[in-house]
């Protein structure tokens, strides 16, 4: 049974159900969703051609992390029970990793936890994700690692060496498969015209719970300190739907000639977007795995990354939230080729596309 709730679950996992349903003989895959993130999701599965067995459809306004976690578990606990799959395979560090997790332990099936070992060693950043991930490993009978940095986390933790499968990272699988499905497909993205996608542009992304408050007004401010900076370059920034972060971005951005607020787009036209893009400004975990498979300059808006082996590569900057430092490194990279050029390569960090194959013949030998 694979279960995910997000888009990014969705994204990584699918690719992985792709393979399972190759081998028919060998597993029945049962699909099985929370839709944690309604919407998002679904996009994500049409994409994929992929449709759940279940679907708990958890999704409410305003929920916190406790009510999400005592929905989750209500909810699946009863098809856990009925199905009593060998295995559960789940995937990275969200709240439905982690609860989905916890009652296939408290019925003693086996966790397989893909993207296992990331670690920032601080555990409200990010917030809930650090804790979320510790607790699966603790679960996991498997851990599938996307780096052997991943894997010397688990090793410091005593997790024994047989239980770790280093394969590189999935996202890397659904990010080639998008690329295809893109080639010379014909887009539409709302707010855009064209005249603006044919202009440098700066993308942004920006969600992260631990960002609320200043940190997220220090986001905006650098963003309209570099619009004003560089008058030529589009900014575009898909708006995520949560109230905190809506509120102070389109207070302080919605004025700005050169940047355009428009809403989340679907996993397809954001592919498309980031590869028209010169520069990205995230707060995000899995565009710090996709872009430099692409050749795209990353700018990291947050003080710990779980993903430390694209700093150490080059392919990214880790600058926090402090207006100065996001600005300063902003204009560093759009400013000099020479810069610019060092941060722009392709590197495949994550591995070239073949990691759910890894997962799924690991899993044939147990």
């Amino acid at each position: 049974m694979v279960v995910f709730g997000t888009r990014p679950e969705a994204i990584k996992l699918l690719p992985v159900v792709k393979e399972l349903k190759k081998h028919p003989t060998d597993f029945e895959t049962i699909v099985c969703v929370t839709a944690q993130h309604r919407e998002m999701l679904d996009q994500v599965l049409e994409l994929f051609n992929v449709k759940a067995d279940y679907d708990l459809d958890i999704m409410q306004k305003n929920q916190t992390l406790s009510s999400l976690t005592a929905n989750i578990i209500k909810k699946i606990d009863p098809i856990i029970l009925k199905m009593q799959p060998d295995f559960i395979l789940v995937q990275g560090d969200t709240t439905t990793t982690f609860v989905a997790s916890l009652v296939s332990f408290y019925h003693r099936i086996n966790v397989l936890h893909v993207e296992a070992g990331l670690r920032t060693n601080d555990k409200y950043s990010p917030f809930p994700e650090e804790i979320n991930r510790r607790i699966t490993s603790a679960m996991a009978y498997h851990h599938f690692a996307p780096t052997e940095e991943a894997r010397q986390n688990l090793l410091a933790e005593n997790y024994p060496d047989h239980k770790i499968s280093v394969t590189g990272n999935t996202t890397i699988d659904s990010l080639f498969y998008t690329l295809a499905k893109n080639t010379n497909a014909l887009f539409t993205i709302a707010g855009l015209d064209e005249s603006i996608l044919n202009k440098r542009i700066v993308l942004i992304t920006g969600h992260r719970r631990e960002n609320f408050g200043q940190g997220f007004l220090n986001i905006c401010n650098a963003i309209k300190s570099l619009s004003s900076i560089f008058p030529d370059i589009n900014f575009i920034y898909p708006v995520h739907l949560n109230p905190n972060v809506r509120q102070p971005v389109f207070e302080l951005l919605s004025d700005r000639e050169n940047v355009y607020l428009i809403d989340p787009l679907g996993y397809r036209e954001f592919i498309y977007l980031m590869e028209k893009s010169s520069l990205i400004l995230t707060d995000s975990g899995g565009i710090q795995e996709e872009a430099p498979s692409i050749g795209k300059p990353l700018i990291v808006m947050r003080d710990t990354t779980e993903r430390p082996e694209v700093i150490k590569q080059g392919a990214a900057v880790l600058v926090g939230t402090e207006l100065e430092k996001i600005v300063a490194a902003s204009k560093k990279l759009l400013e000099s080729e020479i810069e610019y050029n060092k941060v722009a390569q392709v590197r495949h960090i994550y591995g070239n596309g073949t990691s759910s194959e890894k997962i799924v013949q690991t899993i044939r030998k147990f």
